[in-house]
């Protein structure tokens, strides 16, 4: 398990860091999500040093290079949704064992990648 004190926390959110080299730290992060399971935008972001960029999680998966075969549907929002106008994400998910509540959430309890047990 990673653990941060507030200090060394703070260094990495105080760090500048341009667009391209977020972009590509988010592919090498999104890369490693193992099937059947899923991230959220604000989770790619704290584990990048950024928690208060889940947005800029989705514009760097928005413009991913479509040669570099990333898992970009393995990656919800906080509540488990998914894309609103990607409607094969839910088909590759199941597909990988994903479950789905009744709400059309994914199951987070179950399914929430845990890179930091």
């Amino acid at each position: 398990m990673i653990e941060l004190n507030k200090f060394e926390l703070r260094r990495l959110i105080d760090t500048p860091m341009k667009s391209e080299e977020f972009y590509a730290k988010v592919y090498e992060l999104v890369a490693e999500i193992p099937r059947g399971r899923v991230a959220t935008y604000g989770q790619i972001a704290f584990m990048l040093g950024r928690p208060q960029c889940p947005r800029w999680v989705g514009q760097a998966l928005r413009h991913a290079p479509a040669d570099a075969q990333l898992p970009c549907h393995r990656v919800v929002n906080i509540q488990g949704r998914i894309a609103p106008c990607w409607a094969a994400q839910r088909d590759l998910l199941v597909k990988e064992g994903v479950i789905f509540k009744e709400n059309g959430c994914v199951n987070l309890k179950k399914h929430l990648w845990q890179i930091f047990v």
